[in-house]
């Protein structure tokens, strides 16, 4: 491995000089990174690859890993942004600003790539050059070029080309009336990867699903093109403050974290009133009195509420004021952006009304916040005011003007919107911004307390999703314990399978980026086979891992005189196969007999679709068929019978969710299927007595949980796809 110098110029600059310093786990990640692409052949159809999360710090590594690369031996370096003019403005300037030194020394010189002088003289030549280019046909047809030009002879430096945001649409393909073409980018890169044998290739992402589920060889059309797979992968670090779907989905279910207080979920019909002007859905001249937007409204007070909080709390510890941001990010077209914006600068102005004749609706609207957010205040152990204060301090923000509402909708308006560090300009104590998907990616919005979120596309992306999660990052506690996010249970859900995957995928690669990790899908034989990666990525999907739990949530009972008779089959099956006859001890049961019991089960069982309650019954019995065949003996299984329960079907008030998630308890049955089931999966089936004073219909049914099995190797599964 060659000899790296750590102790140049460019690194020590980052080193010594950067806003949020460089930890010593940062400064392996990116010395290491470095090494590999200085020793590992980068080019071609194999880049290295630096894997962040989002809104990480992946945009400080990557900076100082052009430093280092600088220090040793690296004359260029090539920034592709997303194919915006707002990022790569915002691009352009973190660049300016981190190497401003360099610049001011004539050490260095940096440019757009479509504001590039037609020729370098050898004076300019010889300085270390960096060039920002757009993901875009234009900038890259300019940047092949510029590999061609001999004037610039850039084809014989030493350049390193990062892929900023890499995804999907830097390496992926797609179907067009029945025939897979790929991405602009990916041919252009691929075409770029052919002019220089002194390219090193990094790319730079938090959703790398597109990089390593690939299948080895595609036909795209009538050309040969080779995926892109990483050569090597480098992870960057991340401490105890970052906060990210791990925090808003695995400690959601957990009533000791402040994870159980963020997520509010809102009426799909709420969702559909503000995607344009109905007079019939929505008087905006009714907006804090209209039940079609309770969920807009509480979220809009929680913001103002929590926003005096946290002021409050800076101003007590004496520390610089803070501005404070809320996002509302449900449609993409400009049309709903202007419509919403003009209910919520209703809602501000009938807000400020009540304030000022200080009336009994801004008390009882104020008061509801207040009650809100300090049972998480309360929690996280920090100051909280009186209601007295928070209330005073939110009349002064709205009679003073401190609340802006901006729609954001354009390149143009986000290039004006953008501080010099590069993210929106927090204008006011409180700021609402209101956009699509010009804020997907890239874009910071500093000190987020409130994401109100309703993308709802008919096949959800997860690359393209889980970049729409502008709250996650680095954030202090008192910031969080005042945060809410906001969006439809179908949604929620969506996202918490993506997070599933996310995570799943990344504990391998973090374990061994060579690790296998399987692909399989429902057949329409009713087998589970193998399957392509591709077809994942296009795909609902649930993720295996050892001891998830897949379990129905959110629904009721048929009527008694459909479930009762489905109970007692259940009983009868349950009472033969158990050599108890009773129940709390697992036995084996035949997988057959397991399907068996499963499909009546489902038969009493109706999910709150309206609301956006769904299970995947297949993807159920396909873990199952899976996890057993894996198992031995591959004919059985696990089952545990509990019977006499008397679980709620709707959470308690004040639970920041609709329906109860947890028949079982991490201390009991969980405990119970990691000591038995490591071989096998277990199935448990809770007989629950559905009273009716706890929400049922007054008949007993069953509540089926299925563990995955302690042995199971990281696998994502989806449903059978047809072309």
């Amino acid at each position: 491995m060659a000899k790296l110098n750590k102790n140049e110029a460019f690194y020590d600059h980052f080193l010594t000089s950067a806003t949020f310093p460089y930890s010593r786990e940062e400064q392996n990640c990116i010395e290491r990174t470095v090494e590999k692409l200085l020793d590992k052949p980068t080019l071609d159809n194999h880049p290295g690859m630096l894997l962040g999360k989002i809104q990480s710090g992946k945009t400080k590594t990557f900076l100082a890993i052009m430093g280092l690369a600088f220090d040793n031996s690296f004359d260029v370096s090539v920034i592709l942004t997303k194919g915006t003019k707002a990022l790569s403005k915002q691009t352009l300037q973190r660049v300016h600003k981190d190497f401003k030194p360099f610049v001011d020394d004539d050490e260095l010189l940096i440019f757009d790539i479509m504001n590039m002088p037609e020729k370098l003289t050898g004076y300019e030549l010889k300085k270390k050059l960096i060039i920002i280019v757009k993901k875009q046909k234009d900038n890259l047809n300019r940047l092949i070029s510029l590999f061609e030009n001999e004037n610039y002879n850039l084809q014989f430096r030493k350049t390193l080309l990062i892929d900023d945001e890499a995804d999907y649409a830097s390496v992926g393909y797609n179907r067009k009336d029945g025939a897979i073409d790929a991405n602009l980018t990916a041919i252009r890169l691929d075409a770029l990867r052919k002019k220089s044998n002194e390219i090193a290739f990094l790319q730079v992402t938090a959703t790398p699903y597109s990089l390593y589920l690939q299948p080895e060889e595609i036909s795209v059309k009538d050309m040969a093109f080779k995926p892109v797979r990483p050569a090597f992968t480098e992870l960057v670090p991340v401490n105890d403050a970052y906060i990210g779907s791990d925090f808003y989905f695995d400690e959601a279910d957990n009533p000791e974290s402040l994870a159980n207080k963020l997520y509010i979920p809102l009426e799909i019909n709420e969702l559909c009133a503000l995607k344009k002007p109905d007079r019939r859905r929505l008087k905006k001249e009714e907006s804090l009195i209209s039940t079609r937007i309770t969920g807009l409204r509480s979220a809009f007070v929680n913001f103002l509420v929590g926003g005096a909080i946290r002021q409050l709390q800076i101003a007590k510890n004496g520390e610089k004021k803070k501005k404070l941001s809320f996002l509302v990010h449900t449609e993409v077209s400009k049309a709903a952006h202007n419509w919403q914006q003009e209910v919520v600068d209703c809602l501000l102005e009938k807000m400020t009304e009540e304030a000022i004749q200080d009336s009994a609706a801004f008390n009882f609207l104020i008061n509801l916040g207040y009650a809100e957010l300090s049972t998480s205040i309360q929690q996280a152990d920090v100051y909280l005011p009186s209601f007295e204060e928070v209330k005073s301090r939110v009349r002064e923000g709205l009679k003073d003007g401190e609340v802006l509402i901006t729609a954001v909708n354009s390149d143009k308006q986000v290039e004006e919107l953008l501080d010099d560090s590069g993210q929106l300009k927090l204008r006011t104590p409180w700021n609402i911004f209101i956009g699509g998907q010009i804020l997907d990616r890239g874009v910071t919005i500093g000190n987020l307390i409130g994401f109100y979120y309703g993308r709802s596309p008919s096949t959800f992306q997860q690359d393209t999703v889980l970049q729409h999660s502008r709250m996650y990052g680095y954030r202090p506690r008192e910031d969080l314990a005042v945060t809410r996010f906001y969006t439809a249970p179908a949604i929620y859900n969506a996202m918490k399978r993506m997070h599933e995957s996310d995570a799943a995928l990344r504990k391998a690669i973090e374990a061994n980026p060579d690790q296998e990790v399987r692909f399989i899908q429902g057949a329409s034989s009713g087998t589970v086979i193998p399957c392509s990666p591709n077809k994942i990525l296009l795909s609902e999907t649930t993720t295996l891992r050892p001891y998830k739990r897949i379990i129905p949530v959110g629904f009721q009972t048929d009527y008694k005189v459909r479930t009762l008779p489905i109970t007692e089959k259940i009983d009868a099956i349950l009472d033969k196969a158990s050599s108890q006859g009773t129940e709390k001890k697992p036995f084996k049961i035949p997988v057959k007999l397991a399907h068996e019991i499963l499909e009546l089960a489902e038969q009493a069982i109706i999910m709150s679709t309206e609301e956006g309650y769904t299970f995947d019954w297949r993807a159920m019995h396909s873990a199952i068929d899976y996890m057993t065949r894996l198992s031995s003996p591959p004919e059985e299984m696990w089952c545990l019978w509990l019977t006499n329960r008397n679980n709620n079907r709707l959470a308690k008030i004040g639970s920041h969710t609709r329906y109860v998630a947890t028949p079982d308890t991490a201390t009991t049955e969980g405990k119970l299927a990691k000591d038995i089931a490591k071989e096998s999966p277990m199935l448990v089936m809770f007989r629950q007595n559905g009273a009716e004073d706890q929400g049922w219909r007054g008949t007993p049914f069953y509540w089926p949980l299925l563990y995955a099995s302690g042995k199971v190797p990281t696998t994502i599964y989806a449903n059978e796809i047809k072309d």
